[in-house]
């Protein structure tokens, strides 16, 4: 008797769901707490612990209701064998069409097509009401219907360009890979990640936001001062419109090599009015460089994306296999989406292991900022950030350990103290 793959999966989905769930729980009566952590009196006002306490409430309870509709779908197109019904149902409607279902390519093409629209269908009530509802009711969404339906199509139209070129490389080279396969494709995916990293801040980025260089002045001379002190090869220094989607905050880098460049948010220069205190932030962020964590991180990405490939390629001749999830053939792209199934139980590992690293960068990146002698801006501009932002005050100690990559603030704040208590 064959071993009971889909069973397997769909009976983990359901345990991690259940996992995940008492986390939820345990943060959602965190969230509840009537009191600032003690480490953040003082710091942060009442009124601002308020209205971040029931807007993270208010996200706690949409998760909820969202995780359990996902649970409910995912395990019903696994349980009640949609993924072959539908297969089967693109086939017939490429014959229809006068196509040939018998080319694989253009037979995975018109199913993820199909997928795609069925996947905007039941993400659309969700992004709608979490952006219209939610992120409007505290004074974060700054979009109009208007521009998040643009946003939507000019997203469906990148995945009609840049999709089908990837998908049919990736079946032709699983065809024709042979004993080398899971090199060959580890190499594709690491050429295109690569291109893609190149032209997604020139090219898609600006589909979506408009970037303007910062205007010259104290910001900019302090910033282009800093990097020209740690040697980092500053070529463009942007400002990127986030406040024409939301209010809240961020700022990052990208480039390679000699050609490094920066982004600010216009709402991070807002929120921050203090120059030291966006100037702290960035330190902070050219910690992550000068320290290599980039570097590390995307080292840590390729093994487990080569590894991932190498698993496949050990499974994807397994006729056991796709017949367990109700498949008389073995197609590639359906392959790579059983694999993914399958290895779940690795990935939650995985992922919680790259949290434990990204958490240990942070700190690190805010102790190279203190060394540089911005221990009190960034003090201040991290209380400033999660103040603006309305991030949750109270976290559960087991939920921030599985979910967060960054600590929350009570550690960063504590760990930038630190060495200030020993030396005195």
């Amino acid at each position: 008797m064959a071993f009971p793959y889909m069973e397997a999966v769909v009976g983990f989905m359901i345990l991690m769901y259940i996992f995940e769930t008492y986390l939820d729980l345990r943060q959602h009566a965190a969230l509840k707490l009537p009191t600032l952590p003690k480490t953040l009196e003082g710091l942060i006002s009442q009124e601002k612990f308020e209205k971040s306490r029931a807007y993270s409430l208010d996200k706690s309870h949409f998760h909820f209701v969202h995780e359990f509709v996902t649970i409910l779908m995912d395990s019903a197109i696994l349980f009640f064998g949609v993924l072959p019904w539908f297969w089967k149902r693109s086939g017939d409607f490429l014959v229809y069409m006068g196509l040939n279902a018998e080319n694989e390519i253009v037979h995975t093409l018109a199913f993820l097509a199909g997928v795609m629209f069925w996947s905007q269908i039941t993400d659309l009530p969700f992004s709608l009401y979490s952006t219209f509802v939610i992120e409007a009711r505290h004074g974060f969404n700054k979009q109009t219907i208007w521009l998040f339906i643009r946003d939507m199509i000019k997203g469906i139209i990148l995945a009609i360009i840049i999709g089908p070129p990837i998908v049919a490389a990736i079946i032709v080279i699983v065809q024709k890979g042979g004993p080398y396969l899971a090199i060959y494709l580890w190499g594709f995916m690491l050429v295109l990640s690569l291109v893609m990293m190149t032209v997604y801040p020139v090219l898609i980025a600006p589909l979506f936001n408009k970037f303007t260089p910062l205007p010259d002045g104290e910001l900019r001379l302090k910033i282009e001062d800093l990097a020209s002190s740690l040697k980092f090869p500053l070529k463009k220094l942007f400002v990127v419109d986030g406040s024409t989607r939301s209010s809240h905050s961020n700022a990052y880098m990208y480039g390679f090599f000699k050609n490094k460049r920066i982004v600010l948010y216009d709402t991070l220069i807002q929120q921050c009015k203090n120059v030291e205190e966006v100037v702290a932030v960035i330190a902070h962020e050219l910690g992550h460089w000068k320290l290599n964590h980039t570097m590390y991180s995307f080292i840590a990405v390729q093994i487990l994306t080569f590894l991932q490939f190498g698993g496949y390629t050990l499974v994807r001749n397994s006729k056991d296999l796709f017949q367990s999830f109700g498949f008389d053939t073995q197609p590639v792209l359906i392959g790579l989406i059983i694999f993914q199934h399958t290895v779940i139980p690795l990935q939650h590992l995985v992922s919680f292991g790259l949290n434990l690293v990204s958490r240990s960068f942070e700190f690190q990146a805010d102790a190279f900022a203190k060394k540089l002698g911005y221990a009190s801006p960034l003090r201040a501009g991290l209380v400033k950030l999660q103040e603006e932002n309305l991030s949750a005050m109270n976290t559960d100690p087991w939920y921030s350990a599985y979910h967060y990559s960054h600590p929350p603030l009570i550690e960063r704040l504590a760990a930038i103290d630190e060495p200030d208590k020993k030396e005195d």
